[in-house]
């Protein structure tokens, strides 16, 4: 059971974040718990939907976005964000079984978005505090400044909602996946 409160549909939000949901539920289809029981705060729902849309518009793909998604639910210990995000790479970013379990343990199949994946689980590990050679092997990925940049937001998205579903221990609302251990 929630810890937060979770408003059983949009209109038993606040009027603040009724229209915000309902521009979710227009997008996904559905307006998933996390969602509802961050709205809350209209406050907060808005920062996460601005900060989370305008990463979407950057530079890297949905499928990298998804593997970084996985890596740090994972490493988080968030069993709703690695449902969430199993359920969405799966079936939204086209990434195969293995590649998602590969996600998990901080890799990938595909070895430019394993350089993003492992550099987003040595900003988790060292808490921003990465060596040269962390940077050195991103950029010999592949990725240029902005994309590093970008990581390091996703990274702290990710973390974010990570945070918050453990701490309100949000009924997960996806097939359920639980994380192996957390860091």
């Amino acid at each position: 059971m929630t810890r937060i409160a979770t408003p059983a549909n949009v209109a038993a939000a606040p009027a603040a974040s009724r229209p915000l949901l309902e521009t979710v539920g227009k997008q996904l289809g559905v307006v998933p718990n996390l969602f509802r029981m961050v709205a809350n705060s209209p406050a907060a729902l808005e920062g996460y939907l601005g900060l989370s849309g305008a990463l979407a518009k950057g530079s890297l793909p949905a499928p990298t976005r998804e593997r970084i998604a996985l890596a740090v639910a994972e490493y988080n210990g968030c069993d709703y964000c690695l449902s969430a995000h199993s359920y969405l790479g799966l079936h939204l970013a086209r990434l195969e079984p293995a590649e998602i379990a590969a996600n998990r343990a901080g890799g990938s199949l595909d070895a430019k978005a394993g350089a993003a994946v492992g550099f987003a689980i040595e900003v988790l590990r060292h808490r921003g505090h990465v060596g040269d050679a962390a940077i050195a092997a991103v950029r010999a990925a592949g990725y240029d400044d902005a994309q590093i940049v970008e990581i390091v937001q996703h990274v702290a998205l990710n973390t974010w909602t990570n945070y918050i579903n453990s701490v309100a221990q949000t009924v997960i609302d996806f097939p359920v996946v639980h994380a192996r251990q957390a860091a």
